[in-house]
């Protein structure tokens, strides 16, 4: 039992220490020797870092950001099994902590990103299946509204449906599945909350690919950002 114990506390700090790594904060940095932060939404996000600093930026993050709570997962795991830990997945552990870790990033004041790149990495080592139909649904629609918040709230929405129906189809137990997909639609769409109201005045804007100039005031706040 304490062995149990000692293991979930060393998989949920290493896997909030990962998920704090803002990449976006990180990149912004390395790139301008500056702070995303600073300018468009203010959020830690790559739609942000895409709107301010560019696609190559932007890249950086995305792949950042993702592969953090894929690689969160499976180091968990891999932490289970060398203690000898049976029983329990530690993904779910480790996935939950660090999106907690990228949504409130110790190392960079308890400020970041909106949860869509490190959940959807999460996603992949969880479940491929899942990740793969939300992707098919949503990527087509992305190109049409170009809206990125209302993808990352639609797809977290998506997400316990789609992992219950796949869960079910596999022929396989779901409740674990859709309640750790549960938490993760809560986290994300309250995390787009401000996105929402936006969505539903008809202010929110869409993506562009081109930088464009930067600003700290208050106009910055109307962009959408997700991560």
């Amino acid at each position: 039992m304490e062995s149990t114990i000692l293991a979930i506390v060393l998989v949920a700090l290493f896997a909030y220490l990962l998920g704090s790594i803002s990449f976006a904060v990180v990149v912004s940095r390395i790139y301008a020797h500056d702070d995303v932060r600073k300018y468009g939404s203010h959020n830690a996000g790559m739609t942000n870092v895409l709107r301010v600093y560019g696609k190559v930026p932007a890249l950086f993050t995305f792949l950042g950001d993702f592969f953090k709570g894929a690689v969160a997962v499976v180091l968990g795991r891999w932490i289970f099994r060398l203690m000898g830990i049976d029983g329990l997945d530690a993904g779910y552990i480790a996935g939950i902590f660090a999106l907690l870790g990228h949504l409130f990033p110790l190392y960079f004041g308890f400020k970041g990103g909106k949860g869509v790149l490190t959940s959807m990495g999460i996603m992949l080592a969880i479940n491929p299946i899942v990740l793969a139909v939300l992707a098919a649904i949503l990527i087509p629609v992305l190109f049409l509204v170009k809206i990125v918040s209302l993808i990352s709230v639609t797809g977290a929405l998506l997400y316990p449906l789609v992992t219950y129906m796949v869960r079910v189809f596999q022929q396989r137990p779901a409740l674990t599945d859709t309640l750790f997909a549960l938490v993760f639609s809560v986290l994300v769409v309250w995390m787009h909350r401000e996105n929402i109201k936006r969505l539903l005045n008809g202010t929110e804007k869409k993506i562009s690919l081109t930088p464009q100039k930067k600003q700290t005031d208050n106009d910055g706040d109307h962009a959408s950002e997700h991560k």
